[in-house]
């Protein structure tokens, strides 16, 4: 079999860490080169990401390796290299196409920016980590590249370093994240230990663990398996370690549709995938991922429905999306996460960026000060749209076909998740259509809105292009056809009947959660505050998050804080005291010296008396010691 554009895939990385460079050196204050090296070189990476794509589909092509030795420490050989699959090959499209798109939307949404060439160097430098971390062949290079990619992310969520909410936000994703990150170099160190000859890669460990039958004990599978989704759950922002991906909004909303869409929140995912085989061997692990990932869908939905901030509404609404990802791996269905993360990187991105443009036209991110843009914002608002009904899950858009199938396989092999994904897609609905009749809909409410316009080409193209894809992506996989099912498992996994009666449910609760987002914020039918003014606590619980900050604020925070005061002070009074104590002592005898030795026979004589009197002294004292 053909693998030519395989054997170049080492090329799709190379193309923004080239642009980094460049702009590293000589990038900064030339806004125009920025731009231009960006848009290039993403667009080099998604044409080559494409070719490689359809290599895989059409000529049947399944895999391709190349590894190099990078260390050799005694004998232990660590290699180092990159691996295509069928499963890197749709994330390289994925990854490459929102890039670009980013790319070319940030020349608009950024122009004026001084640090601009800033901006479009670690946006580069983002997309090399991220594309690094899915070619990559082992465990090892996937975890130096997934920190890299941690490093970008606190650069570009703190890339308006002199606004404090930023900083903060930036710290909190960078700290939060590092939580996880630990808990997955545990999982790769265990992993090491136990794995025969100490292999990290691949190959050896889909070997090992696929149809496991003993060489690695049960119990140490389940903590490697668990420890692997720790890393993930930092990542992607899963309950408990999500607070930190609806702060990271403080960054430029490109951003937000570049890492919150289809690449930094997703790697959690493609980590779980990657690594399917080892959970597989465990169904505790399975069980742990599933329902961790159904709480997080449900949880943060309901936190959306009381969000006022546009970019915070989509941030949960990606939290929940990534939930539902997760249940589908945690219930086997590597096909069903893999592609609720294809379609959603694509009506998420679309959102965002629409998002970004509302935001560009008004200048306010309260939803409750917008209304009316409809009007003037014709573009944004049929785009915005198409996204919404794609996330609520409307058919025949994509994100309909996605959320089928994993409600499909919960319904088989879990219904208490079933129950939970439903509820889950009815507040999405739900707080989506809020989100849309207040910003476009209705009358004006703010001042700002005199002067809005549609924004640039540069800004609405990506969105009509990411509106189309949000439309055509979810026919890839339908109960009729399964083609990427079969293209990604070889038809390995269960099939699962009756799908059906699960698209009735899943399309009338979508249709549902718009219809009552209708009738309170359009049609005025049910008043606005009609839960809200009976039960004002649940409001207040969900407009403070299930008060999940203040908690790690009291139980994690205040009490660490403390204990670094307090270490602080031991090594300011005790251990920084005690060396001042012996660097003063000799500075003090070092003063009485000088004093002595002043040159004065006076002096010396009142020396000498002292001297011998205290000879005497000692002497004589001795018989009454």
């Amino acid at each position: 079999m053909d693998t030519t554009f395989s054997q170049a895939a080492w090329l799709i990385p190379l193309f923004p860490f080239l642009a980094f460079l460049l702009l590293l050196a000589f990038g900064r204050g030339q806004q125009k080169l920025g731009v231009l090296l960006g848009c290039v070189s993403s667009l080099a990476g998604l044409v080559l990401s494409v070719l490689v794509l359809i290599e895989h589909m059409v000529d049947g092509t399944k895999y391709y390796q190349y590894a190099f030795k990078w260390l050799d420490l005694n004998g232990l050989v660590l290699n180092a290299g990159y691996e295509v699959t069928n499963l890197t090959a749709l994330m390289l499209v994925v990854v490459t196409t929102v890039s670009f798109l980013v790319n070319l939307y940030s020349a608009g949404y950024m122009k004026g920016d001084e640090r601009i060439s800033v901006f479009y160097s670690y946006v580069a430098l983002f997309s090399f980590s991220m594309l690094g971390l899915v070619l990559a062949d082992n465990m090892l290079t996937l975890y130096i590249f997934w920190e890299l990619v941690g490093v970008c992310s606190f650069l570009l969520v703190g890339f308006w370093f002199s606004k404090p909410e930023a900083r903060a936000a930036a710290k909190k994703a960078f700290i939060v994240t590092r939580i996880g990150d630990a808990g997955l170099l545990l999982g790769i160190l265990l992993l090491y230990w136990y794995m025969p000859d100490h292999a990290l890669d691949f190959v050896h460990i889909g070997n090992v663990f696929e149809g496991q039958t003993g060489i690695i004990a049960a119990s140490v599978t389940t903590w490697i398996a668990i420890l692997i989704f720790v890393g993930a759950v930092g990542k992607s922002g899963q309950f408990p370690l999500h607070v930190w991906l609806p702060d990271a909004m403080e960054g430029p909303t490109p951003i937000s549709a570049l890492i919150h869409a289809a690449t930094m929140v997703a790697a959690g995912v493609y980590l779980v995938a990657r690594t399917f085989d080892i959970f597989q061997a465990s169904q505790a692990a399975m069980d742990v991922v599933a329902y961790i990932g159904g709480f997080t869908a449900l949880f943060a939905a309901t936190i959306g429905v009381a969000q006022n901030d546009i970019k915070r509404i989509l941030a949960y609404s990606t939290v929940s999306q990534l939930g539902y990802m997760m249940m589908a791996l945690g219930l086997g269905s590597m096909t069903g996460g893999i592609f609720h993360l294809f379609t959603h990187a694509f009506f998420k991105a679309l959102l965002f960026l629409g998002a970004g443009s509302v935001i560009h036209a008004v200048h306010t991110q309260n939803i409750q000060e917008m209304g009316g843009l409809s009007g003037k914002m014709k573009i944004t608002t049929w785009t915005f749209g198409i996204g919404t009904l794609a996330l609520s899950g409307i058919p025949p858009f994509s994100g309909f076909w996605s959320k089928d199938m994993i409600l499909n396989t919960a319904l088989h092999e879990k219904p208490v998740l079933f129950a939970v994904g439903v509820a889950a897609a009815f507040f999405t609905a739900f707080y989506m259509s809020r989100l849309f009749f207040l910003v476009f809909m209705g009358k004006p409410r703010g001042e700002q809105h005199a002067h809005a316009h549609e924004s640039p080409s540069s800004m609405t193209i990506p969105l009509i292009i990411l509106a189309a894809l949000s439309v055509i992506a979810g026919f890839i996989q339908t109960p009729w056809n399964e083609t990427l099912g079969t293209w990604l498992t070889d038809g390995a996994e269960k099939e699962h009947g009756g799908a059906g009666i699960v698209m009735v449910i899943s399309a009338a609760v979508g249709l549902l959660g718009l219809y009552l987002g209708w009738l309170v914020f359009v049609k005025g039918t049910i008043a606005r505050d009609a839960v809200s003014s009976k039960v004002p606590w649940l409001l207040r619980l969900l407009e403070r998050k299930y008060y999940m900050d203040e908690l790690y604020e009291a139980l994690l925070v205040r009490p660490l804080r403390g204990l670094g005061h307090l270490l602080n002070a031991i090594d300011d009074y005790i251990v920084d005291g005690l060396v001042r104590l012996v660097g003063g002592t000799a500075v003090l005898f070092g003063r009485g010296g000088t004093r002595v030795q002043n040159g004065q026979i006076q002096t010396y004589g009142v020396v000498t008396l002292l001297g011998l009197v205290v000879l005497i002294v000692a002497l004589v004292g001795r018989r009454f010691w």
